[in-house]
């Protein structure tokens, strides 16, 4: 740009040699002055629009205030040079901010420059809208950047920058972009050949995935893939080997991705994802010299062990984790030390026993004063995640020791766990209210005020403990120096509780009135008003020291503070009453306990923590904390409001103002020292939306011969066809889908997706994850393993999408059907009767009469008939019924978990009425109605 344009690179060193800012400052106004007036005289060609405009950015750049150019800068985007139409892009990125009002005139050249063949203006244009696109360039162009994603002309360097301009217009307007209905064309990229072009829509997917996990749930099947490719099969570039490790950016945001989603329930993908998270623990198990490849490793395992913790933290590969994480807690790099005791930390949030974290508890407490603070938060947090009833004190001792010298950053939260920590494991009321006490006076201003409200609530409801607090409470306060918080629960104490202690030497009414008031003077107003409440509760029962309260009444009835004005006034005005007046008994009468309410402190330390972009899959505080989070999530997700307010993009009113106009009282809940209730989770299945099922004539018809074949065609189009072989053997079975590709191109990121309607029916799998790729004119196998636990009667749905030029969708019936699982049974006439009265009539027989055609010759087509049965797999009955024409079969079902179910059919034709009757008894009548359907189908519509 300097070689073309003398006059900005003179104008530059003219800035550069300017030795005071009086001379630079002249230079510059000097120079908009000049550009000023050539803007207003007009005629300037692309050349000279180019140049000072370029000016102006450099001045803008220095810091000074521009005011001109702009109109150029947006005329300058729409020219056919390269240098002006970056220099015109340039400019409105670094002049013009998302609500100007010149974005508006810009937005149909930038359209156009979306639109354009030449990959140049694509990026500049995708770079404009990711650096200053509003809400309004996003409605206006969201459909363009998309197009430009899924365009299979557009290059990969496009692809790249059309993802990061889309995941940039969702986190800022996600109301504008469709992510939902995107996801099946934006998840298809992830089979991209070109790595770069994965990265970057898998950070789009990511933050998509986290607000619509139903419909992007295709992904997991992708990423898991797409693992197996990288670290199994190697399949990768050397241009993406970083440090010998291949593209661990794009392997630790597939992991995390995986980790939004629950455990999948497909052993074959189970599987995969076990060899891959068990590779990845075997290469990180020796350390290299190189600091750079430890890095990128280490960002890969840590990644990998949160996936197995978030899979099964009972599996074997946890237990290896747990090894590998001891040993980089004790780590020399401080990057190594705080990933291990954050990963620690995710361990002790999930896993069922503590045994494998508590063998390093005193390396965790001395990483409470390891010289990093992000290390001693680390450490922090995952000692509150670990602590338990067994190490409750001794954690908690630990915390307060190190609460004293803690950084003032961390104290606010350590007193909130401390807190929570006491309150949780308590073993006694007497510990907690010693500990509470010495937080309060260990931390001062730190503490909140549902700290010392959790101290009066429990001393109100445990009787047992009133006189042991109000004993502890006034030997804290006869210190010298005792913190607000101090006070206000020592004049809560004695004023309910002093009575209980006035006997006892040390205890006198006058020693609890001279050590608190004694405080007062240093208090504010608020806790001076609660120390007056207290003061009238003494009136009540220490008339000894009535004088004493009286005046001090009387002293603050003219006191500036409205409120203290008041109290002592009302107060004092109570107090003068004659002593037979029982008004003064009756307001002053104990407080009752309080009503059981949730804690505070746990919504407060939430607050605090806050959220992120990426939303955590697991929160601090052990496993009963997070199945509290899942528990609430899935109530959450039953209502269908997840992602309702909190989605990934932008921000929208945080819940963490939401709880400070609550009334404070809500934070007095009880304490429950009984052991802890079983929390039950029931697992959230997160799959995708079932599509709409492809119907045609002869689709149909494939299908319904299906139901009684073994193999045959499933499915055909100009594109692929599918065909299908099947085996069964009592409640198991394995089906082979042919995919053959018609066409002369490859059917690229090819995805085949099972949707069963009851999982707790019906169980089918994939024997192998489906390949990405279907190569011209070739045909792949994919096996299925389906298992019958009960009776169904919704066959499963296999649905796959490829790119062939445009995203293809199919979804089909698969012929699984309940019939399938039947074994044929030989009876003789007498067991079958005997069989069939014993089962009887209605609901477990199902009978229906339906017209049939006779064949050519004007009979009962009985070969027919007894195909279709057989097919069914009913063993027909030979000399059961005198009428050659009626067929008689017996069959049993087998499923897994309602075992064996007997089921019976006759099979009456009727040739003169060309009627026929069909009568099916079961032991189920599920069944029953099921097979009467099954069998009418094809008896209809093959003998019509």
């Amino acid at each position: 740009m300097a070689t073309t344009m003398r006059g900005l690179t003179q104008f530059i060193a003219d800035i550069r040699g300017a030795r005071v800012r009086e001379l630079e400052e002249k230079r510059i106004n000097k120079e908009m002055a000049n550009i000023r007036k050539k803007f207003k005289d007009g005629n300037l060609d692309g050349y000279q629009k180019k140049k000072y405009v370029s000016k102006i950015i450099f001045t803008y750049i220095l810091g000074y205030k521009v005011d001109v150019g702009h109109m150029e800068a947006v005329n300058l985007i729409s020219s056919h040079k390269y240098s002006e139409k970056q220099i015109g892009y340039l400019a409105v990125t670094l002049l013009m901010h998302e609500n100007s009002d010149f974005l508006r005139l810009v937005v149909n050249s930038i359209k156009k420059d979306l639109d354009d063949n030449n990959e140049i203006n694509n990026c500049l244009a995708l770079h404009a809208i990711a650096n200053v696109g509003g809400q309004e360039m996003a409605e206006a162009l969201a459909e363009d950047v998309h197009r430009l994603l899924i365009s299979p002309t557009s290059q990969s360097m496009v692809k790249k920058k059309a993802a990061l301009t889309l995941l940039r217009l969702y986190r800022k307007h996600p109301d504008v972009i469709p992510a939902a209905e995107w996801a099946l064309r934006i998840v298809a990229i992830m089979d991209d050949m070109d790595l770069g072009v994965v990265n970057c829509v898998t950070s789009l997917i990511m933050a998509m995935a986290q607000d619509h996990l139903d419909v992007y749930a295709v992904c997991y099947q992708k990423a898991v893939d797409r693992l197996h490719r990288l670290i199994i099969e190697r399949e990768y570039s050397a241009t993406y080997a970083y440090y010998k490790v291949p593209t661990p950016w794009l392997q630790v945001k597939l992991l995390r991705l995986l980790q939004y989603y629950p455990p999948s329930d497909d052993p074959t993908i189970l599987s995969v994802l076990h060899q891959v998270l068990q590779t990845i623990m075997d290469n990180s198990a020796e350390q290299s010299r190189n600091v750079q490849h430890n890095n990128a490793q280490n960002a890969v395992l840590f990644e990998a062990i949160g996936l197995a913790i978030h899979i099964d933290t009972s599996s074997p590969l946890v237990g290896t984790a747990a090894v590998l994480l001891a040993r980089f807690i004790s780590s020399k790099e401080t990057n190594v030390r705080y990933l291990g005791l954050d990963t620690m930390a995710h361990l002790a949030a999930r896993a069922d026993s503590l045994e494998s974290i508590k063998k390093h508890q005193g390396t965790i407490i001395l990483s409470l004063r390891d010289k990093d603070i992000s290390v001693r938060r680390r450490a922090l947090d995952l000692l509150y995640s670990m602590c338990d009833v067994d190490n409750a004190e001794l954690i908690v001792g630990e915390l307060l020791q190190y609460l004293k010298v803690a950084d003032y950053g961390l104290r606010e939260e350590m007193v909130l766990k401390i807190a929570i920590l006491t309150e949780k494991y308590s073993m006694s009321y007497k510990w907690y209210v010693d500990t509470i006490l010495q937080l309060i006076g260990a931390a001062g201003d730190h503490v909140g005020d549902e700290v010392w409200y959790r101290v009066v609530q429990i001393t109100t409801n445990t009787e047992d403990l009133q006189i042991y607090a109000a004993k502890v409470v006034f030997q804290h306060l006869r210190s010298p120096s005792s913190h607000e918080s101090l006070v206000k629960v020592g004049g809560y104490v004695l004023g309910e509780y002093g009575h209980l202690i006035a006997n006892e030497p040390g205890y006198s009414p006058s020693d609890q009135f001279m050590v608190l008031h004694s405080k007062s003077q240093f208090c504010s107003a608020p806790t001076r008003a609660l120390l007056l409440s207290t003061y009238i509760k003494w009136v009540n029962v220490f008339p000894e020291i009535k004088p004493h309260l009286v005046a001090i009444f009387d002293r603050y009835r003219h006191v500036i503070d409205s409120d203290l004005q008041q109290r002592a006034c009302e107060y004092y005005a109570l107090a003068s009453r004659s002593e037979d007046d029982e008004l003064l008994q009756n307001v002053c009468e104990e407080m009752p306990p309080f009503p059981p309410r949730e804690s505070a402190l746990l919504g407060r330390l939430n607050r605090k923590l806050g959220d992120t972009e990426d939303k955590r899959t697991w929160v601090h505080g052990g496993k009963e904390a997070n199945l509290d989070r899942e528990l609430l999530r899935q109530k959450t997700v039953r209502r269908g409001t997840l992602g309702a307010g909190e989605t990934n993009g932008a921000a929208t009113a945080s819940s963490a103002t939401e709880g400070d106009g609550e009334d404070i009282l809500g934070s007095l809940a009880g304490l429950d020292l009984s052991s802890a209730p079983e929390l039950k989770l029931e697992p959230v299945e997160v799959k995708p939306p079932i599509p709409m099922v492809t119907h045609g004539a002869n689709v149909d018809r494939w299908f319904e011969k299906l139901c009684f074949a073994r193999e045959g065609v499933l499915y055909e189009d100009v594109q692929i066809q599918m065909g299908i072989k099947s085996e069964y053997h009592n409640h198991e079975g394995r089906v082979a889908i042919f995919l053959g590709n018609k066409i002369s191109a490859p059917l690229t990121s090819f995805t085949a997706t099972l949707h069963v309607h009851d999982s707790e029916t019906l169980a089918i799998s994939f024997s192998k994850i489906p390949p990405s790729t279907i190569a011209s004119r070739t045909q792949v196998q994919q096996l299925l393993n389906v298992e019958c636990k009960k009776a169904f009667s919704k066959p499963p749905l296999l649905s796959i999408s490829f790119l062939a030029g445009s995203h293809q969708t199919v979804t089909i019936r698969l012929p699984v059907v309940i019939t399938k699982f039947f074994e044929p049974v030989k009876l003789g006439a007498s067991d079958f009767f005997e069989r069939w009265k014993i089962i009887g009539g209605p609901p477990r027989e199902a009978q229906l009469v339906f017209p049939i055609a006779l064949d050519s010759a004007g009979h009962v087509d009985t070969v027919k008939n007894k195909s279709i049965l057989s097919g069914h797999c009913f063993g027909i009955l030979e000399d059961i019924d005198p009428n050659p024409s009626n067929l008689v079969g017996a069959g049993v079902l087998h499923t897994t978990s309602a075992g064996k179910v007997g089921c019976l059919v006759r099979l009456e034709p009727n040739r003169e009425a060309k009627l026929c009757r069909l009568t099916v008894r079961s032991t189920s009548e599920e069944v029953a109605a099921e097979v009467l359907q099954l069998l009418v189908k094809p008896l209809r519509i093959q003998n019509s």
